[in-house]
C-alpha cells in the first residue's frame, strides 16, 4: 500500500505531526503556569485576577478562529508549506516572547500572535495530508496526525509544571520556542504536493470566480454542515470537560496535585489509543458502511454518555475507570471527523473548508462552553453542569449518525470531480 501515497508523504506527515505536538504543548503550557502568571502580575487578593488571566485564553482562541478563514484562503491560493512555515515561526517567536513579557498587556499581545500563527497552521496542515494520501487510508493517517492532541496536551501540563516549578513560568515559554522555530524553518524546504504534477496540480491559484463557485458548493454539502455542527457540540463537551475538570476533582474531594496528574495520565492513554483506533476502524468499515467516519464518531459520543454519568457518581478510585472509558469514546471521532472534512471538500477550497470548520466549532464550542458550564455550576454545582455536558455529547452523536447517509454521496462527488487529475 506504500506505493499508493505520493513521494515525500511520510516525511511530510512526520513534520506535521511534530509541529502539531508542539502546537498542543504550547496551548497547555499557559494553563499549567496560570497560577504563577497570576501571582506575578496581580495582587494576591484581587477578585478579578482569574478573570483577567482567563483573557489570555480568549486572546488566543478568538484570534485563532478569526484569522483561520483568511489564512485558509491564502493556503488555497499559495504554497501551503510557506504558509505553515510562516505561521509556526510566528507562534514560536510569540511563545518565547510570552516569557519575556514585562507587563500583562505585553503577555496578552503575545497570545494574540500565537493565535494568528495557529490560524495559519490549522487549515493548511490537514489539507496537505489529504493531498498526499489516498482516500482508503486517509482516516488512519489523519488519526496519526491528531495523536498529537492528547499527547501534546498532557506534555504541556508536564512541561509547564516541571519547568515552571524549578525555573519559573517564563522558562516554560522559552523552552517551547526553539523546537518550533526549527520545525518552521524545515517547512520552507518542503514542496507543495500540488506542484508535483500529480493530483490537484492545477488546484492552486484557481480563478476567483471558480473559487467562489466551489465555496458555494461546499456550503451546500450536507456532510460538511452535519460534521461541523457535530464537531461543535463535541468541542463544547470536550473543551468544557478539560477546562472545568480541576474544579470537579476539587468538588469530589480529590487531592489537587495527584488528581490532575492522574487525569492527565488517563487522558493521554485513553486519547492516544482511541484516536488511532477510531481512524483505523473507520477506514476498515468504509467499504461495508460508506458513512463509517460519521458512524464511528457518533457511536463513540453516544456510548461515552453512560460512562461519563457513571464517573460522576461512582466513588473514587472506581470513578477513574469509568472516566477512562468515557474519554476513550470521546476521542474516537478525532481522526474520522477531520478526515470527513477533507473528503467532502474540493482540493481547491480544502484549506478554506478546514478554516471555516475551525471558526464554527470554536464559536459554538469552547467559547460558550467555558462560561456556560461555569454559570450552571455557579447556580447548582459542577456535577449538574457536567450532566448538561453529557446531554451535549448525546446531541453530537445523534447529529453524526443522522448525517451518515449523506457522507458517501458527498465523498464520491469530490472523488469523481478530481479523477481526471489523477490519471
Amino acid at each position: 500500500m506504500s506505493n499508493r501515497w505520493k513521494p515525500g508523504a511520510i516525511a511530510a506527515l512526520a513534520l506535521l505531526l511534530g509541529i502539531n505536538l508542539f502546537n498542543y504543548i504550547d496551548r497547555q503550557v499557559l494553563a499549567a503556569v496560570e497560577p504563577e502568571i497570576r501571582a506575578t502580575f496581580f495582587a494576591a487578593h484581587d477578585p478579578n485576577a482569574m478573570a483577567k488571566t482567563g483573557l489570555l485564553g480568549d486572546a488566543f482562541l478568538l484570534t485563532y478562529m478569526i484569522s483561520a478563514p483568511l489564512l485558509g484562503w491564502l493556503s488555497d491560493r499559495f504554497s501551503r508549506w510557506v504558509i505553515i512555515g510562516s505561521a509556526v515561526l510566528l507562534w514560536s517567536l510569540a511563545s518565547g516572547g510570552s516569557g519575556l513579557a514585562a507587563t500583562f498587556s505585553l503577555l496578552f499581545y503575545t497570545r494574540i500572535c500565537v493565535g494568528i500563527g495557529e490560524g495559519g497552521y490549522g487549515p493548511a496542515a490537514p489539507t496537505i495530508i489529504a493531498d498526499l494520501f489516498p482516500l482508503d487510508i486517509r482516516g488512519r493517517v489523519m488519526a496519526i496526525f491528531t495523536l498529537a492532541i492528547p499527547v501534546g496536551s498532557a506534555l504541556g501540563y508536564v512541561v509547564g509544571g516541571l519547568v515552571g516549578g524549578h525555573l519559573g513560568w517564563r522558562w516554560a515559554f522559552y523552552l517551547v520556542a526553539p523546537p518550533g522555530i526549527l520545525l518552521a524553518l524545515i517547512c520552507f524546504f518542503m514542496r507543495d504536493p500540488r506542484q508535483r504534477g500529480g493530483a490537484h496540480a492545477k488546484s492552486a491559484r484557481v480563478p476567483m470566480r471558480d473559487y467562489f463557485r466551489l465555496l458555494v458548493t461546499l456550503f451546500r454539502t450536507p456532510s460538511f454542515a452535519v460534521n461541523t455542527f457535530a464537531q461543535a457540540a463535541m468541542t463544547f463537551a470536550v473543551a468544557g470537560l478539560g477546562f472545568w475538570v480541576a474544579e470537579y476533582l476539587r468538588f469530589r474531594g480529590q487531592p489537587p496535585g495527584s488528581g490532575k496528574t492522574l487525569f492527565g495520565a488517563v487522558t493521554v492513554v485513553a486519547g492516544l489509543t482511541a484516536t488511532f483506533t477510531g481512524g483505523v476502524v473507520a477506514d476498515k468499515l468504509r467499504t461495508r458502511f460508506p458513512g463509517s467516519y460519521f458512524l464511528v464518531s457518533g457511536v463513540g459520543m453516544i456510548v461515552a454518555c453512560p460512562f461519563f454519568v457513571a464517573a460522576l457518581y461512582l466513588p473514587f478510585p472506581t470513578a477513574w475507570m469509568a472516566m477512562f472509558a468515557a474519554i476513550f469514546c470521546l476521542f474516537l471521532n478525532t481522526g474520522p471527523s477531520n478526515t470527513a472534512v477533507a473528503n467532502v471538500s474540493m482540493p481547491e477550497v480544502r484549506a478554506t473548508a478546514f478554516a471555516i470548520n475551525i471558526l464554527i466549532i470554536h464559536m459554538f464550542g469552547d467559547v460558550p462552553a467555558f462560561p456556560g458550564i461555569g454559570l450552571i455550576a455557579g447556580h447548582a454545582n459542577i456535577r449538574v453542569a457536567f450532566l448538561f455536558v453529557t446531554g451535549v455529547m448525546l446531541i453530537s452523536g445523534v447529529i453524526w449518525i443522522a448525517g451518515a447517509k449523506f457522507l458517501n454521496e458527498d465523498t464520491q462527488r469530490v472523488e469523481l470531480a478530481t479523477a481526471p487529475s489523477n490519471g
